[in-house]
């Protein structure tokens, strides 16, 4: 046998054409990780205009409050007895007066509130979020601060203001007074205490002293957000409820709701959290002479760190399903090229090299296909479009290839068959992974018994 015919012989051979095979499905990574590249690209696109729509909408929301800050004189008689150089005794006595300022969190707070999903639309994206309809209510105690001043002490309810912390208050569409124990309160811009509550709000009470050591509060707000929404539970007992019609929450923070109720028609939470949760007290005094209290310092105390609340949950985003797909992209590819390599066994047509790379080709373009479509249209649509279009062409170009339609046939039902299991699969989120291995074994056990007879 000449040496020509020895190498044609060795290169068409079931050996040689598996291991060009086996390389060609490696070489066809490179064009899925381009397309990788592209859906990454889109994704990141996609939540920098996520990010932009929460500035002007409004960001994730963090209820803190509200929180009384009563500043007050303490009055002291310092006496010192000074001998002079005679040896006569004086007694001096010095009027000392120390400015303080308590802090003192409610006794009881109850948070209730309605969250209304909504979408933004900015070009080609659609951005997930809600308006809140907030009722803060409950009352203080403010027996430490009496007890504080009980003698030569003067409380200035004239100064005096409560602190209402919320992230971005510039999505405040609609805000109420604030009811203090009877009186109706303006609120103004500003905690006043930024280093304890960043941002928010404050009512000053102008004297309007509490009728009762138990002075009451209540108000209404409605916010702008996105993402979810956060409460502090300052409370020495605090309750929360927040109901929505969106079906899918996810209950974030460092404290569950105690009941929960979740249906395709919405949810409803409710939370009941005790002060013995946190690591900060009821109330303290932060004062210095002569300091203004808008410069008031706590450094022990963090009430952002201690928070809970809940999300609007998008169970798969587009792109996370379009990237779980692209996953499969060399297991399609490997699975078509194996089976093209069966039909080599049976058919006297050998596809050439270049015919299998550009199979490859036409199965990496699916998905760039369906993340071009599913920007437009439907997930569901833009799916069918794109796996159709993808078996169709290949099916017939498979037919011209084998030069026999029944093959082209297996092939096409085939790739029905992936892309079927495959869009199953994206709309799985606990038994995704189970399903996928599943899948896996299925196929290595039907070319396990295909290729059993193989020599």
């Amino acid at each position: 046998m000449k040496p020509t015919e020895k190498l044609s012989q060795f290169t068409q051979s079931l050996g040689f054409r598996s291991l060009v095979i086996a390389i060609l499905t490696l070489i066809m990574l490179i064009p899925l990780l381009f397309v990788n590249d592209t859906i990454r690209e889109r994704s990141n696109r996609y939540h920098g205009v996520l990010s932009e729509i929460a500035n002007t909408w409004g960001k994730q929301q963090t209820i803190t409050g509200p929180v009384l800050v009563v500043p007050y004189v303490k009055h002291l008689v310092t006496i010192n007895t000074i001998t002079d150089n005679k040896g006569e005794s004086k007694t001096i006595s010095k009027d000392v007066f120390n400015d303080k300022s308590m802090i003192i969190l409610p006794q009881e707070l109850d948070i209730s509130g309605e969250m209304q999903e909504n979408y933004r639309k900015r070009g080609i994206y659609h951005s997930l979020v809600y308006s809140a309809d907030l009722t803060l209510q409950g009352h203080f105690n403010i027996e430490a601060l009496l007890e504080a001043c009980s003698s030569q002490c003067s409380i200035n309810w004239d100064k005096a203001w409560l602190a209402v912390g919320l992230n971005d208050t510039k999505a405040i569409t609609e805000a109420s007074h604030m009811n203090w124990d009877g009186a109706s309160i303006s609120i103004s811009p500003g905690s006043k205490i930024p280093s304890l509550i960043h941002n928010g709000f404050h009512a000053q009470l102008n004297g309007a002293a509490p009728k009762t050591p138990l002075p009451t509060f209540r108000m209404h707000l409605t916010v702008n957000g996105s993402k979810g929404i956060r409460f502090a539970p300052l409370g020495e007992v605090t309750t929360a409820k927040i109901t929505s019609s969106w079906p899918h929450p996810s209950f974030q923070g460092e404290v569950p709701p105690k009941e929960q109720e979740i249906t395709s028609d919405g949810f409803s939470a409710k939370w009941q959290i005790p002060n013995l949760a946190r690591n900060y007290p009821q109330h303290w005094n932060m004062a210095e002479k002569n300091t203004d209290p808008q410069r008031l310092l706590s450094p022990s105390y963090d009430l952002y760190r201690f928070t809970t609340g809940v999300d609007l949950f998008e169970p798969v985003s587009l792109y996370s399903k379009i990237s779980r797909a692209s996953k499969y992209g060399i297991l399609f590819i490997a699975l078509t090229y194996i089976t093209f390599l069966i039909f080599e066994l049976t058919v006297r047509t050998k596809p050439h090299f270049v015919q299998y790379i550009l199979i490859g080709l036409a199965l990496s373009l699916f998905y760039l296909l369906l993340v071009s479509l599913a920007e437009h249209i439907a997930f569901l649509y833009a799916y069918l479009v794109a796996a159709g279009v993808t078996v169709l062409l290949i099916t017939l170009y498979t037919s011209a290839v084998l030069e026999k339609k029944s093959r082209a046939l297996w092939v096409g039902l085939l790739l029905t068959g992936l892309y079927g299991v495959l869009y199953t699969l994206l709309h799985m989120e606990d038994y995704a992974l189970l399903a996928g291995s599943a899948l896996l074994l299925v196929v290595l056990s039907v070319l396990m018994y295909v290729t059993r007879r193989i020599t």
